[in-house]
């Protein structure tokens, strides 16, 4: 049990956020990961916090998706919606959205590690529009 506990640890290294908007936008993620940018799960997700308000974090996460899976080279790895815990990769990416406003070339070097990739401005601005969207409806995206 204690060799299958260790041999799990390093896929998950980081804790889940604590911070709702944080929060909301990964579990978004993971159920666009896995169900596709048409997901309901996310968008009732969406519905259930931003309320009528929900179509432009929806549209624009679902942009994000898409140029994180167009611009990626190499696998990106998700876990499932239900963890309490984080990939390295979700962990990167939480940590790029946060930053892409406060410090976007760290944010940039962030999204080319993350997909193995020399220059990554679409996924920036794809960032950045999604971090300004949770932050201008009461719910920013904040790194822990």
């Amino acid at each position: 049990m204690a060799q299958h506990a260790e041999s799990l640890s390093h896929l998950l290294p980081h804790a889940a956020p604590d911070i709702s908007g944080t929060r909301l936008f990964l579990r978004v993620v993971r159920h666009m990961a896995v169900g596709g940018l048409n997901d309901a799960h996310a968008a009732n997700m969406l519905i259930g916090v931003f309320g009528l308000s929900f179509r432009r974090p929806l549209v624009l996460v679902r942009a994000l998706m898409a140029e994180l899976a167009r611009a990626s080279t190499c696998s990106i790895m998700i876990a499932p919606s239900c963890c309490c815990r984080m990939t390295l990769a979700e962990s990167m990416l939480v940590r790029a959205v946060a930053d892409s406003h406060d410090d976007p070339p760290g944010a940039h070097g962030t999204l080319c590690r993350l997909c193995g990739i020399e220059q990554g401005i679409g996924i920036l601005s794809s960032a950045q529009a999604v971090s300004l969207a949770f932050a201008d409806l009461g719910r920013p995206i904040e790194a822990n």
